[in-house]
């Protein structure tokens, strides 16, 4: 397994991949990797001869009260863990890798998608996000990227904005990873408590009682969301919101559209924001 560093070996190997005629597979992480970034690059190898995974904490993504140097960095864990899944090469990039000092700042908005649920709660979060993922699309042109589905309103973005620059990568979405009992997996969960942790299962509980109604009929937004409210409620978790929207879109949803509809919980247990999702 490589360790790149810098744009230009990067670069170079990438070319040395297209002259052997072989393609790559590019799974961008933030590290403090889980096995639902390993299972990406599992997806990532059946659709190209060669996985290349990025672990870089991007600063462009923290808002003000978001520590940015307290994010966890396992780097060494990480990079064992990215040799066991056969991954070819990680990019490990230090910030003036990524955003050279002298240079001028370009921002990447997608204000449709964006206007609420992350959004407003992390103000330019977005922002942050697309710059970065740009930057390494451009840097690696891989034929596919794998994106997880928890963070669903930032895959959509991606999405739109890989699409409307003409990139010539193809996202692949992959679903959401999760723990035996049912709860998402994600770097954050190292911050629960052995009781916190319990409680987060009504999370992912909200959404099978959500997607239960619905399996038996239900298509009223109102009753839905009423339903995963009442869960989240009972396992005493702060809601910051637990709604129905358009699964395109994300606009909110009156009414249940078996096939384009998914449910969006963002919940806090102690001092940990969780996020999770399911389509309907």
């Amino acid at each position: 397994m490589f360790i790149l560093r810098c744009a230009e070996e990067t670069r170079a190997a990438r070319a040395a991949i297209r002259r052997a005629g072989q393609t790559l597979a590019l799974v961008p992480t933030m590290g403090a990797l889980h096995e639902g970034h390993i299972a990406l690059a599992l997806e990532g190898k059946k659709h190209a001869g060669h996985v290349w995974l990025t672990i870089f904490v991007n600063p462009m993504q923290f808002g003000p009260h978001e520590d940015f140097h307290k994010y966890p960095r396992p780097v060494e864990d990480d990079l064992a863990r990215c040799r066991e899944a056969g991954v070819d090469a990680v990019f490990l990039p230090e910030v003036a890798t990524m955003y050279p000092p002298n240079a001028t700042e370009v921002k990447i908005e997608v204000p449709d998608l964006a206007k609420d649920l992350e959004g407003p709660v992390r103000p330019g979060h977005f922002a942050g996000v697309c710059r970065v993922v740009a930057k390494l699309l451009a840097l690696t042109l891989p034929e596919v990227a794998v994106f997880g589905m928890k963070d669903y309103q930032q895959l959509r973005i991606i999405e739109a904005m890989n699409v409307d620059l003409m990139l010539p990568t193809r996202i692949l979405p992959h679903p959401i990873v999760r723990e035996a009992d049912g709860l998402a997996k994600s770097s954050r969960n190292r911050y629960l408590s052995p009781n916190e942790r319990l409680r987060a299962l009504g999370i992912s509980r909200a959404l099978d009682a959500c997607e239960k109604l619905a399996q038996s009929g239900e298509t009223s937004a109102a009753v839905l969301e009423d339903a995963m409210v009442r869960t989240l409620v009972a396992h005493a978790l702060a809601i910051d919101y637990a709604t129905l929207r358009d699964r395109q879109t994300l606009a909110p949803a009156e009414t249940l559209v078996p096939g384009q509809s998914v449910a969006l919980i963002t919940a806090r247990c102690g001092t940990t924001r969780l996020l999770d999702n399911r389509e309907l």
